[in-house]
């Protein structure tokens, strides 16, 4: 088993268990509501997010075809299915004995890129959370990023972000006070606007992700 997918596992299930409360929040009401997304309704971003726990799924195979995402009318509950489907599948690779390409021995192809099994997880999480606090953001009734959790995430952004990516799938960095929460200082940095950042973050740098820097166009914004 690899201790770095291990690791990134967790840190997925936990990305997921936030978008959960998250999604529980939608109604119908709120779907052609905008997002801070800017070009996005929480329709479309929805179907975006059906889309990405599709790709990331399909990865633990060690595979993923990138193709760009059909229009599609997306329902929370599929996105439930889904987002329970992505954490068993990853949870299986992490622990295969090395049958599966994605278990961290080996890197996950994306389209004609690899990546490893690790950095793509750790990834998703990435996403899955990010976009969980968009919808929030878009219902006025979403959840605050907890501490802990934008902790890990702020390691991976910093791994799988590029400079190149600014004003293509995420915009300029943002400031915040120094003493900002971790949730605010990964919203900031990903270029969001966190609102006003309390105080008090937990102690400590954000820690090392093991694995490649760089992703794939189609697995982050």
């Amino acid at each position: 088993m690899s201790r770095a997918l291990d690791g990134a596992v967790e840190l997925l299930d936990r990305s997921l268990a936030y978008a959960r409360g998250t999604l529980a929040d939608v109604t119908e009401a709120d779907l052609d509501r905008r997002t801070p997304c800017t070009a996005w309704t929480l329709r479309a971003l929805l179907g975006h997010m059906e889309d990405a726990l599709d790709a990331f799924t399909e990865a633990a195979s060690g595979v993923v075809e990138v193709e760009p995402p059909p229009p599609a009318l997306t329902r929370v509950d599929a996105l439930r299915e889904k987002a329970c489907a992505l954490l068993a599948a990853w949870t299986r690779a992490a622990r295969d004995d090395g049958r599966a390409t994605g278990d961290g021995r080996g890197p996950v192809a994306v389209g004609d890129a690899g990546l490893a099994g690790p950095v793509l997880v750790a990834a998703a999480a990435l996403e899955i959370t990010v976009h969980a606090w968009d919808v929030g953001r878009a219902t006025g009734r979403g959840r605050a990023l907890p501490d802990d959790l934008a902790r890990g995430l702020l390691a991976v952004a910093g791994v799988v972000v590029d400079p190149a990516d600014r004003g293509v799938r995420f915009g300029p960095v943002r400031a915040v006070p120094d003493d900002a929460t971790y949730g605010a200082q990964l919203l900031a940095f990903l270029g969001r606007d966190p609102g006003p950042a309390r105080t008090g973050h937990l102690a400590g740098p954000p820690p090392p992700i093991s694995g490649e820097a760089g992703t794939p166009d189609g697995l982050a914004s």
